[in-house]
Formats: C-alpha cells, structure tokens, sequence
C-alpha cells in the first residue's frame, strides 16, 4: 500500500455542491442593491471568503459602504443562503462521495473535512454524513482563508498525520495552491486547464478509487 494515510476533503464543490445556493443569495443581494449578478460572477467567488466575496461584488457594482453596512449585507446574504441549505439531504451529496470516503474508511486511510465553510456543520448534519470524517476542521477553527494552507495543516494535525503523508481534494485554485502550500498532494476536481497545479485531476470523486492514490505517495 501506499504511503498516504490521510485524505483531506473540501467540502463545496467536492462533497456537495452548495455553489448553487451561494449564487442565489449573492445574486438577490446584488438585486436589491439595484444591479445583476450572473454565474460567471459566481465562478470568481470560488473559495474566497464571505467578508472578501462581499467586497468583490460591491466593487462591481460600483458600491461604497461603511463596514457596519458590509457586516449586515453579509450577515443578510448568510441568512438566505443558511435557509436554503437547511432544506439539504442526503440526495445532495455529490455522485460518488460517500462511496468514496467509505474505501478511504475501509482501508485504513484517515478522513477530514478541511472547508473556509462556517456552515459545514448543518450541511453535514442535513446531508447525514458527518460519520465519514474523523475530523472536522471548518471556518470556525480557522482564521486565514486559503491559499494560506492553515484549514489543510489543522486537519492533518488533528488526525496526527504528517502533511506529506496526506492527499487535499479540492474544486478551487486557491485551494490546490494552499495545498502545495501545506506540502501536501492534492488532487483537483474539476477541469485539468483550471486546476493545472494538481498532481492529480479528475471530473468527481465518483472517478476516484484507492488504487489511485498510490502513485501520489511520497
């Protein structure tokens, strides 16, 4: 077997696709703020933190506020989107997740959750697949949103595996860079040309298998 003992998942995007959810909330803040937000707009928001995803939208619009309005704008937008998410399941799950951590699971080979998410607690506790990870490590353990590799670090030190010893599957390009960041290999999901840095790319985790992880091994 291969030297990995750890895979660490991003959670958006990677184990569900929460994207659509983001898009409808940012897009009705846009809205009442008096301009369109479309799903090209959308992409650009991918792994960057709601204070940050905030701002970009507000500088598109050509909007200036104070910070106490940014604080309420984005509090609003998480009260949209916390709704929506609150109505998940298990059919929510991206294809091919579930059965993937369980091979991880069955041999031998340490999960954890390393997602910039606030929310992932109610999204794991809706989509019933909080079991599958023996750590958890969301936006409420870390401060510094990737590409600074602190989300991927914690969750490799929770689990007490060594950083080179572990695989990062991520959906974004500030992820992956946060990965190499960590020292750690990662494989991208998604599309090759968007995610070039990743040792590894593939459409989902439904084309992943154990076997693969092999020649990631250090």
């Amino acid at each position: 077997m291969n030297n990995i003992k750890a895979c660490i998942f991003d959670l958006d995007g990677v184990i569900v696709d929460t994207a659509v959810y983001h898009y409808k909330a940012w897009k009705r803040l846009a809205n009442e703020l008096g301009f369109d937000f479309t799903e090209e707009d959308n992409e650009k928001l991918k792994g960057v933190s709601r204070t940050r995803s905030l701002e970009l939208i507000l500088q598109w619009g050509g909007i200036t506020k104070t910070e106490a309005e940014k604080e309420e704008l984005a509090t609003r937008k998480n009260n949209w989107y916390v709704e929506m998410i609150s109505k998940m399941t298990p059919e929510d799950v991206l294809p091919g997740a579930v059965e993937f951590l369980e091979a991880c699971i069955n041999a031998g080979i340490k999960t954890a959750l390393g997602s910039a998410s606030k929310n992932s607690g109610i999204i794991l506790e809706k989509t019933g697949i909080a079991h599958l990870f023996n750590a958890i490590i969301d936006g409420n353990k870390v401060s510094k949103p990737k590409p600074d590799p602190e989300v991927f670090l914690k969750g490799a030190e929770e689990l007490g595996i060594a950083p080179g010893n572990c695989v990062v599957f991520e959906d974004a390009i500030a992820g992956v860079e946060a990965a190499i960041a960590g020292g750690m290999k990662v494989v991208g999901i998604g599309s090759p040309d968007v995610l070039g840095e990743a040792d590894m790319v593939v459409k989902g985790l439904n084309e992943m298998t154990i076997e693969k992880l092999s020649p990631l091994g250090p």
